[in-house]
Protein backbone atom coordinates (compact mmCIF):
# COMPACT_ATOMS: atom_id res chain seq x y z
CA UNK A 1 0.00 0.00 0.00
CA UNK A 2 1.45 3.23 -0.69
CA UNK A 3 1.72 5.00 2.61
CA UNK A 4 1.55 9.00 3.38
CA UNK A 5 4.61 10.17 5.65
CA UNK A 6 2.90 12.76 8.59
CA UNK A 7 5.17 15.40 10.66
CA UNK A 8 4.29 16.53 13.94
CA UNK A 9 3.18 19.96 13.31
CA UNK A 10 1.99 20.94 16.78
CA UNK A 11 -0.32 20.09 19.54
CA UNK A 12 -2.96 22.74 20.98
CA UNK A 13 -5.66 23.00 23.51
CA UNK A 14 -9.06 22.14 22.39
CA UNK A 15 -11.56 24.99 22.50
CA UNK A 16 -14.44 22.94 22.02
CA UNK A 17 -13.93 20.08 24.28
CA UNK A 18 -12.62 20.47 27.96
CA UNK A 19 -9.13 19.09 28.81
CA UNK A 20 -8.67 17.73 25.44
CA UNK A 21 -6.07 18.58 22.81
CA UNK A 22 -5.28 18.77 18.89
CA UNK A 23 -2.30 17.18 17.45
CA UNK A 24 -1.68 18.15 14.12
CA UNK A 25 0.03 16.19 11.55
CA UNK A 26 0.80 17.08 8.23
CA UNK A 27 1.43 15.09 5.07
CA UNK A 28 5.15 16.24 3.99
CA UNK A 29 4.00 16.44 -0.06
CA UNK A 30 1.14 18.28 0.38
CA UNK A 31 0.67 20.19 3.16
CA UNK A 32 -2.69 18.31 4.00
CA UNK A 33 -3.32 18.43 7.95
CA UNK A 34 -4.80 15.69 10.15
CA UNK A 35 -6.13 16.75 13.31
CA UNK A 36 -6.50 14.05 16.19
CA UNK A 37 -7.96 15.20 19.02
CA UNK A 38 -6.01 13.38 22.07
CA UNK A 39 -6.42 13.99 26.07
CA UNK A 40 -4.12 15.78 28.37
CA UNK A 41 -1.98 12.66 29.05
CA UNK A 42 -1.20 11.59 25.82
CA UNK A 43 -0.13 15.79 24.86
CA UNK A 44 2.18 15.84 28.09
CA UNK A 45 3.98 12.08 27.01
CA UNK A 46 4.47 13.62 23.41
CA UNK A 47 5.57 16.89 24.05
CA UNK A 48 7.92 15.11 26.21
CA UNK A 49 8.92 12.94 23.45
CA UNK A 50 9.35 15.42 21.62
CA UNK A 51 12.17 17.53 23.74
CA UNK A 52 14.47 15.07 24.04
CA UNK A 53 16.46 17.57 26.87
CA UNK A 54 12.95 16.98 29.31
CA UNK A 55 14.10 13.93 31.75
CA UNK A 56 11.26 13.17 33.62
CA UNK A 57 12.35 12.62 37.44
CA UNK A 58 9.73 8.97 37.15
CA UNK A 59 9.46 7.53 33.64
CA UNK A 60 5.86 8.39 32.16
CA UNK A 61 4.30 5.04 30.64
CA UNK A 62 5.78 5.72 27.27
CA UNK A 63 8.78 5.98 28.59
CA UNK A 64 8.59 2.53 30.27
CA UNK A 65 7.24 0.47 27.41
CA UNK A 66 9.45 2.59 25.50
CA UNK A 67 12.28 1.29 27.87
CA UNK A 68 11.09 -2.12 28.01
CA UNK A 69 10.64 -2.44 23.87
CA UNK A 70 14.22 -1.40 23.94
CA UNK A 71 15.29 -4.47 26.06
CA UNK A 72 13.87 -7.25 24.11
CA UNK A 73 15.98 -6.37 21.27
CA UNK A 74 12.99 -4.63 19.03
CA UNK A 75 12.80 -1.27 17.13
CA UNK A 76 9.85 0.54 16.83
CA UNK A 77 10.05 0.51 12.89
CA UNK A 78 6.89 2.56 11.96
CA UNK A 79 3.19 3.95 12.75
CA UNK A 80 0.40 3.14 10.57
CA UNK A 81 -3.09 5.26 10.82
CA UNK A 82 -4.63 3.13 9.04
CA UNK A 83 -8.72 4.11 9.35
CA UNK A 84 -10.73 6.71 10.30
CA UNK A 85 -14.48 5.55 11.74
CA UNK A 86 -17.36 7.61 13.06
CA UNK A 87 -14.94 10.13 14.05
CA UNK A 88 -11.97 7.91 15.82
CA UNK A 89 -8.48 7.49 14.23
CA UNK A 90 -7.18 3.90 13.86
CA UNK A 91 -3.29 3.03 14.31
CA UNK A 92 -0.42 -0.05 14.07
CA UNK A 93 2.88 -0.02 16.16
CA UNK A 94 4.97 -1.79 14.01
CA UNK A 95 8.20 -3.39 15.97
CA UNK A 96 10.92 -5.65 14.22
CA UNK A 97 13.90 -7.59 15.58
CA UNK A 98 17.08 -6.80 13.58
CA UNK A 99 18.89 -9.50 14.89
CA UNK A 100 15.93 -12.38 14.50
CA UNK A 101 13.69 -10.32 12.10
CA UNK A 102 10.79 -11.30 13.89
CA UNK A 103 8.44 -8.79 13.30
CA UNK A 104 5.34 -7.24 15.23
CA UNK A 105 2.17 -5.18 15.05
CA UNK A 106 0.26 -4.02 17.83
CA UNK A 107 -3.27 -2.13 17.74
CA UNK A 108 -2.92 1.27 19.26
CA UNK A 109 -4.63 4.31 19.85
CA UNK A 110 -3.18 7.04 17.65
CA UNK A 111 -2.58 9.11 20.61
CA UNK A 112 -0.30 6.13 22.35
CA UNK A 113 1.37 5.39 18.94
CA UNK A 114 2.73 8.92 18.40
CA UNK A 115 3.81 8.94 21.97
CA UNK A 116 5.69 6.21 21.02
CA UNK A 117 7.12 6.98 17.57
CA UNK A 118 8.55 10.18 19.16
CA UNK A 119 10.79 8.14 21.32
CA UNK A 120 12.01 6.22 19.04
CA UNK A 121 12.63 8.84 16.00
CA UNK A 122 10.14 6.63 13.85
CA UNK A 123 8.16 7.78 11.03
CA UNK A 124 4.70 8.03 11.28
CA UNK A 125 2.42 6.99 8.24
CA UNK A 126 -1.19 7.08 6.98
CA UNK A 127 -3.25 6.34 4.13
CA UNK A 128 -4.86 8.58 1.38
CA UNK A 129 -8.77 7.35 2.40
CA UNK A 130 -7.91 8.51 5.99
CA UNK A 131 -6.03 11.95 4.39
CA UNK A 132 -9.00 12.26 1.83
CA UNK A 133 -11.71 11.47 4.79
CA UNK A 134 -10.28 13.88 7.68
CA UNK A 135 -7.46 15.91 6.18
CA UNK A 136 -7.65 19.91 6.09
CA UNK A 137 -6.09 21.45 3.28
CA UNK A 138 -6.11 25.36 3.10
CA UNK A 139 -4.44 27.71 1.14
CA UNK A 140 -5.40 30.65 3.37
CA UNK A 141 -3.32 33.76 1.84
CA UNK A 142 -6.04 33.32 -1.34
CA UNK A 143 -8.84 33.10 0.56
CA UNK A 144 -10.29 36.67 0.42
CA UNK A 145 -11.33 38.06 4.09
CA UNK A 146 -15.49 38.17 4.41
CA UNK A 147 -16.96 40.93 5.85
CA UNK A 148 -19.40 38.62 8.08
CA UNK A 149 -20.90 39.71 11.34
CA UNK A 150 -20.48 36.35 12.70
CA UNK A 151 -16.86 35.78 12.05
CA UNK A 152 -16.92 38.20 15.01
CA UNK A 153 -17.86 35.17 17.19
CA UNK A 154 -15.72 32.28 18.08
CA UNK A 155 -15.95 29.01 15.59
CA UNK A 156 -16.72 27.01 18.70
CA UNK A 157 -19.97 28.80 19.29
CA UNK A 158 -21.46 27.98 15.94
CA UNK A 159 -23.45 24.48 17.77
CA UNK A 160 -25.96 24.03 14.65
CA UNK A 161 -24.35 24.65 11.23
CA UNK A 162 -27.46 24.46 8.84
CA UNK A 163 -27.87 28.42 9.16
CA UNK A 164 -24.57 28.93 7.83
CA UNK A 165 -24.35 29.44 4.25
CA UNK A 166 -21.11 27.73 2.08
CA UNK A 167 -19.25 31.15 1.92
CA UNK A 168 -19.37 32.20 5.73
CA UNK A 169 -18.86 27.77 6.38
CA UNK A 170 -15.29 28.30 4.54
CA UNK A 171 -14.67 31.66 6.14
CA UNK A 172 -15.29 30.19 9.41
CA UNK A 173 -12.88 26.82 8.62
CA UNK A 174 -10.30 29.54 7.93
CA UNK A 175 -10.34 31.09 11.12
CA UNK A 176 -10.35 27.90 12.60
CA UNK A 177 -6.98 27.03 11.60
CA UNK A 178 -5.63 30.16 12.26
CA UNK A 179 -7.03 29.96 15.91
CA UNK A 180 -5.31 26.50 15.81
CA UNK A 181 -8.60 24.90 16.78
CA UNK A 182 -8.60 22.35 14.88
CA UNK A 183 -11.30 19.92 16.30
CA UNK A 184 -13.96 22.91 15.09
CA UNK A 185 -12.21 23.05 11.53
CA UNK A 186 -12.56 18.99 11.19
CA UNK A 187 -16.33 19.44 11.84
CA UNK A 188 -16.80 22.72 9.83
CA UNK A 189 -14.66 20.93 6.77
CA UNK A 190 -16.64 17.72 7.28
CA UNK A 191 -20.31 19.87 6.94
CA UNK A 192 -18.42 21.19 3.80
CA UNK A 193 -18.10 17.94 2.30
CA UNK A 194 -21.49 17.09 2.92
CA UNK A 195 -23.12 19.70 1.25
CA UNK A 196 -20.72 19.29 -1.90
CA UNK A 197 -22.08 15.46 -1.82
CA UNK A 198 -25.49 16.86 -1.95
CA UNK A 199 -24.47 19.39 -5.00
CA UNK A 200 -22.98 16.29 -6.85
Amino acid sequence: MDYKKLIIRGISYSQTQSGAYALLLEHEETSVKLPVVIGNFEAQSISLGLEKDINPPRPLTHDLFAQFVKNTGFKLESVIIYQIKDGVFFSNINFKNPLTEEELILDARTSDAVAMAVRFDSPIYTTSEVLNEAGILLELEENPKLEVEEAEQTTSDFNDLSGISMEELEQLLNDAVKEEDYDTALRLQEEIKRRNKKIE
